[in-house]
Order: structure tokens, then sequence, then C-alpha cells
């Protein structure tokens, strides 16, 4: 398949079916040639983080909306222009590889209108471009509603904050600290042109340039993995000690699961809870890899009737389904999919999953609240309703410089070249 028919086939998948880059991008990988796999994600992954964007180029362009079975042309076109602003291909490439896509994608009738819209761009950007001056969909490349909850919610840092999801995230790795230290094994594998130890995780280690994870000394060994500075606080937040029992609700992909094993290889017993048995299989793979043990369990951690044994927990990591709203550089497809109605929805999901979980924990137990999204009504607000809604909850503080204090946790926002958003609350049961 040709690159950038596999493309619009992605991005009409999300634009249009409401499908994940994460689902879509990996079945149409398989479909092109292995050395236009790069180009692919890279089409795909720039296309939608600026969208908002690009869309409002396309209107100017059309004379009349395109119909709704014509997706895919949308997102031909997309393609197209994404690589005129955000890439250095020459533009009549650009122009030539984009009508030619057109039928394959079954639609000979959009290459005139393709090769028109496109020539036109080239000819008359500079007067496209400053009649969306004042657009603020167009200059942020984000949803209009996103950028008036950013306003409302961080009035002093939305514009950085929106600055920071149009920028290609960083590569961290976290070092398997049972069998190296980050020390030895940057001193043994990198110089420091090529990657430094992160501020905040003394596990953690930022590469300049990303890499694929076969290329990266002692990965498939297992004394390095693949995970955010940001998300890699959560294993020493949590504090385990030995013989400990943890729960780690809404593991997968595993992530903070094999962190939380490799910094207390005392605990007694790490159980493991999601609902995706997909997802459930990549939280496996990771232990197999770095050679450790949990007991995992497929099953909806709110209905914890259907897997809970009766025994208490002494930790509770709750990595709440949320919004992902500090992740966006990593997930641009967030824009296109997340809508505003999500927001509260989504809070009563954790509130709810809190109160099923806290009758799980031993008193004097500590349960810590995780999600990656940076609106208070995910994280503060949240944490608020549900301690006011029992007697036997003490906030603790949590221990990193990262991010700033809120008032019943921590707030990490989203820095351009350093860590995701995300958000804790450490919770004690007395």
């Amino acid at each position: 398949m040709l690159v950038r028919v596999a493309a619009a086939k992605v991005v009409a998948d999300v634009i249009h079916e409401g499908r994940s880059l994460n689902n879509s991008l990996p079945k149409y990988s398989q479909k092109v040639a292995e050395q236009d796999r790069p180009l692919l994600a890279e089409l795909c992954y720039g296309t939608l983080r600026r969208y908002p964007s690009i869309y409002k180029i396309i209107i100017e362009l059309l004379d009349k909306p395109l119909k709704q079975k014509d997706s895919e042309i949308l997102a031909l076109l997309a393609c197209a222009l994404y690589q005129l602003i955000g890439t250095r291909i020459p533009s009549h490439a650009v122009v030539n590889e984009s009508v030619a896509a057109c039928k394959p994608l079954k639609r000979l009738w959009a290459r005139g209108l393709v090769n028109a819209l496109l020539r036109r761009f080239i000819r008359e950007r500079e007067a496209i471009e400053t009649s969306l001056a004042d657009d603020g969909e167009y200059l942020s490349a984000h949803p209009q509603w996103f950028i008036e909850i950013m306003q409302q919610n961080w009035p002093q840092l939305a514009e950085t904050i929106l600055a920071a999801n149009n920028q290609q995230a960083p590569m961290t790795l976290r070092v398997n600290q049972l069998h190296n230290t980050r020390d030895h094994y940057l001193a043994s594998h990198f110089t420091d042109d090529v990657a430094v130890a992160t501020k905040f995780s003394a596990a953690g280690i930022q590469l300049e340039r990303a890499r694929p994870v076969g290329a990266i000394p002692g990965f498939e060994e297992g004394l390095i993995s693949v995970q955010d500075e940001a998300a890699q606080l959560a294993a020493s937040l949590l504090d385990v000690q030995a013989g400990d029992r943890v729960l780690d609700a809404c593991c997968a992909p595993g992530g903070k699961t094999c962190h939380i094993l490799e910094s207390a290889p005392a605990l007694k017993e790490l159980v493991a809870v999601d609902f995706d048995s997909l997802r459930m299989e990549k939280v496996r793979e990771n232990l197999h890899r770095l050679k450790l043990s949990a007991t995992l369990i497929t099953a909806d951690v709110a209905a914890t009737e259907s897997w809970w044994d009766g025994t208490a927990f002494n930790r509770i990591l709750l990595d709440a389904p949320c919004s992902a709203t500090g992740v966006i550089r990593r997930h641009p497809d967030i824009k296109l999919l997340r809508k505003r109605e999500d927001i509260d929805k989504l809070a009563r999901q954790q509130l709810a999953m809190l109160l099923k979980l806290w009758p799980l924990m031993n008193n004097g137990g500590r349960l810590l609240y995780a999600t990656c999204s940076v609106l208070p009504q995910e994280n503060d607000a949240v944490i608020e309703k549900f301690t006011n809604s029992i007697d036997n909850a003490r906030g603790i503080a949590v221990n990193t410089q990262a991010g700033c204090v809120t008032r019943f946790g921590r707030q990490l926002l989203p820095l351009r070249g350093g860590h995701d958003g995300f958000y804790y609350a450490l919770l004690e049961k007395v």
C-alpha cells in the first residue's frame, strides 16, 4: 500500500470513525513497505497534531464541504497540507503523490480537486495564513473547548501548555535498578550529549533523540524500559514496604506495575487489575521481559466483588481512567477524540473507583491516586468529593519537587523537552 494512502486511511479512522491512533496505525503499518513505516508514523502523528489548524485551512480552500463518505479525501488533503507546512518534502512531490493516492482510495474524481487545492495553497499560503491570524483554533492547533478550559484552569500557563502539546515528546527510559544503577548504565552505554539523567526520577534517563526500542542497549535483556519521567514517580511515591500486599488498579500496559516490583523486591504480593484483555497481554510481556512476577486479573476494577479475594492491601495505586490531557503530545488524536462532556463523566467514574477500592485497604494503608490529566475537575475536585464522602482518609504531602502543590495533591504540567502532564494525590487510611 502506498504510504500516503495508508496515512489517509489512518487519519480518516481517527477523524471520522473515532478510532484511536494506537488502534489504527499498527494495522496499516503492516500494509506498507518496512522502509516507509517511519514516514507513515510521521504523517499520521504530524497531521493529527496540527489537525485543528489544518482543518481551518481546508475550510478556506474548499468551496463547499466534502461529503461524509469522502472522509479519506479530507484526510488525504490534511496529510498533504501537513507535509507542505511541517516537513521538508518538496511541494511538487507532495502534490504529485497526493493526486496519485486518489486512485487506490477509489476516488478518481478527486484528483482534480486535490491538485487544485494544494496548488492554490502553495500560491496563496501567505494570504490564507493572514486571514486566519486571529483564529484561536488555527493559532494553537487545539479545539476551542480545550483552549477555553485551559484558559479557565491555567490562565497564566495556558499558552505554555498548548505550545508544549504541539511538540514531539522526548523519549525517556527507566533503569531497572534490580540489575543496574542509572549512573553505571549511562556511563556504559551513552555519552552526555546523547542522554542525560532526569531531574525528578532517580531511575530516569532522557534521550536526545528517540530510537527504536530494539536499538536501546539492554532493552531485550530487561535492563531498561521506556517510561515518561512523570509516570516514573508513582513507584517512589507509593513507598511500598517489605511484606506489603499491593494493588495496581487499572494497571495496563504495566509500566508502573513493573517499576513497583523493581523498586520494592521484598513486597509480599502485587495484584494488577485491568479490564482490557488485549492490554493485559502487554503487561504479561513486560513482566516476562523484566523477569518479574505479579498476580494478574482481567476484570472491571470497580466490580471488586468479582475479583477481590478478601485479603486487604497495604498499598493501592489507582491510575485512574482520565481525559489524558497531560499526554496530548504523545497521543495527538486526543485533540479530536476527547469532548468537553467527557470530563464530568470521567470524574464520576474516578470517584466511583476510589469509593470501591478504599474498603480493600488496611488501616494505615496508603492509596496513591494518579491521572495523566491537567484538569482540576479530574484531580483535586475528585479527591475533595472523595474525602467529603468518607471520614477515615488523611491527605499526605506528595514527596516530589516536580510540578506544583495543589490543595489535595501535586500537579505536573507538560514541559517542552521534559516530563508529561500528571497528577498525584496520596491518602492514608486512619
